[in-house]
């Protein structure tokens, strides 16, 4: 299983990763374009792994793209973008980095 960066890297710069139609509906949501979600993956970290995730073990990605900074939850293997978000509109549950979660 994938759980390095630079594969989920190199499996997003090739264009062998999938969305979910939830990552989909989410990202029209919240306008949010397929090639920020490819340019913050390839500019970004893993911040929490989840290996029981429900259909697969799966990430929470930070990275940033034009004026954003995305988080993107993705599958390692095969890759599917599960869903995406800005974490700076939900600032009360992130740190100042938006890289860990606030005890609420």
């Amino acid at each position: 299983m994938a759980q390095d960066i630079n594969q989920l890297r190199k499996i997003v710069e090739n264009e062998e990763h999938r969305f979910t139609l939830h990552a989909l509906e989410r990202m029209i949501e919240r306008n949010i374009q397929p090639i920020e979600i490819k340019e913050a993956i390839l500019n970004g970290e893993i911040l929490e792994i989840y290996p029981e995730d429900k259909y697969s073990p799966s990430c929470l990605i930070i990275g940033k793209c034009s004026n954003k900074i995305l988080h993107i939850q993705c599958s390692f293997n095969p890759v599917w973008i599960i869903t995406a978000y800005d974490p700076t509109l939900s600032p009360e549950k992130w740190d100042k980095h938006f890289k860990k979660r606030k005890n609420l």
